[in-house]
């Protein structure tokens, strides 16, 4: 009977989280059936079971929560293996295994972290896999005195070289902030999950070649220093 439902479990997502959840109910089943057979008493039993789980779970209070909380992602599934996640706590990385009672991550610079289920599931995550897109949101600064439409025009012909920008929804190019050193512009451009990283540092290069060879300055924060003498 495991053997049967092991082979049918591990082909699904949370295959090794629900294997353990059949391994704990069959091994608490046979103990049951053997302790019955021996003759203790089931109201007995049953009457000890219920005190042992009650002492159980006031010293397993936490561990109960990322259990329940296992079983909140198993239903609700908010997430799944192989998607790139961002926790509340400000931790991100790539799902890589959801456990009984801690969800593991992969970040990018190739680190394991466990984060209990309880904190995933009471509080918000950001999934960016879940769609198929992602939009690259990043701001260039411009000089007060450049011609902020050309400025403009030149950004979005870098966009549209590029080719792993999405046509729709179409790219934008917006005036954010009058900042204290430069106007900002902010780009804006949706591509494919798998072409986000590529996009967007070759995006951040052409855009600035591209200002830089029409002669626009991208500044640098600056200040005034004013020197009174008083002599």
């Amino acid at each position: 009977m495991k053997k049967l439902l092991k082979g049918v479990i591990w082909s699904r997502p949370y295959s090794f989280f629900l294997l353990n959840i059949i391994n704990w109910g069959l091994n608490i089943l046979l103990f049951i059936v053997v302790v019955t057979q021996l003759g203790v008493q089931t109201s007995a039993f049953v009457a000890m079971i219920g005190a042992a789980g009650l002492a159980v779970g006031l010293a397993l209070q936490g561990s109960l929560t990322n259990f329940a909380g296992g079983i909140l992602i198993l239903l609700l599934k908010p997430f799944k293996i192989g998607d790139f996640i961002s926790a509340s706590s400000g931790v991100s990385g790539t799902v890589n295994a959801i456990d009984v009672f801690h969800t593991r991550l992969i970040t990018p610079q190739n680190q394991l972290i466990v984060i209990p289920n309880g904190e995933i599931s009471n509080k918000s995550i950001t999934n960016y896999t879940q769609l198929g897109t992602r939009k690259t949101w990043f701001d260039i600064g411009v000089s007060y005195n450049a011609d902020l439409k050309q400025a403009k025009e030149i950004l979005l012909e870098a966009i549209h070289q590029n080719e792993y920008a999405l046509k729709e929804p179409a790219p934008q190019v917006v005036v954010t902030e009058l900042g204290d050193s430069a106007v900002n512009l902010s780009v804006r451009v949706m591509t494919t999950n798998e072409n986000f990283w590529a996009m967007n540092e070759e995006l951040i290069i052409a855009c600035k070649a591209a200002l830089d060879k029409a002669g626009i300055e991208i500044p640098f924060p600056q200040r005034d220093v004013h020197v009174y003498n008083n002599n």
